[in-house]
């Protein structure tokens, strides 16, 4: 079964259509979307190596356009949503105490979630909920996606013919561990949000 859709993701990343999907993914990934975009991007680059800057150029952009999107609805639902709920608790100024806390390092920790598995919509929405400075919040996702991406796909374009080797050979085990960096990414979420 993992054969058969490993095979037709390969094909379906050589399409013609792979880079709107790509950047679809992207998007909605640094928002609202649990898979994270490298699912695509990694087969697309070992499918088409010669458009690895390309993938990555596409997987930033939107991936950062995506984050600005979370941003926005951590910054709108807050207002509309969580801020009247706290205040009626009376747990506004702890929410308060937080913000301050997540803005002091609020660059860090985007661009550390940035590089990693970690769910980066939830970072994306708590920069909009807690008010992190927007431009710094900009900054660092693009950094960060960028670093990202941009070291995957020119790893895979280095070394791509090993790489699809190896991910072939062992299919099961490459699939074990990206379900447990997902899965890993989500608790980590849970507890330390």
């Amino acid at each position: 079964m993992l054969r058969r859709l490993y095979d037709k993701t390969l094909a379906l990343a050589a399409g013609r259509h792979a880079p709107a999907a790509l950047a679809g993914v992207s998007f909605a990934e640094s928002s609202v979307f649990p898979i994270p975009p490298d699912a695509l991007l990694i087969p697309m680059v070992i499918a088409r190596r010669n458009k690895w800057l390309v993938f990555a150029l596409i997987c930033t952009v939107a991936s950062v356009l995506g984050g600005a999107f979370g941003y926005l609805i951590g910054y709108a639902a807050f207002e509309t949503i969580a801020e009247p709920i706290l205040a009626f608790y009376g747990y506004a100024h702890k929410f308060e105490d937080f913000a301050a806390r997540y803005n002091d390092y609020g660059a860090w920790i985007v661009f550390i979630a940035g590089l990693t598995p970690f769910p980066y919509k939830v970072i994306t929405i708590a920069s909009g909920a807690t008010g992190l400075d927007f431009a710094v919040f900009m900054v660092a996702s693009v950094l960060s996606r960028g670093i990202r991406f941009f070291v995957v796909s020119g790893l895979l374009y280095l070394f791509g013919p090993p790489v699809k080797a190896f991910i072939e050979e062992r299919l099961g085990l490459v699939f074990t561990v990206g379900v447990v960096l997902l899965v890993g990414g989500f608790v980590v979420a849970k507890f330390l949000l």
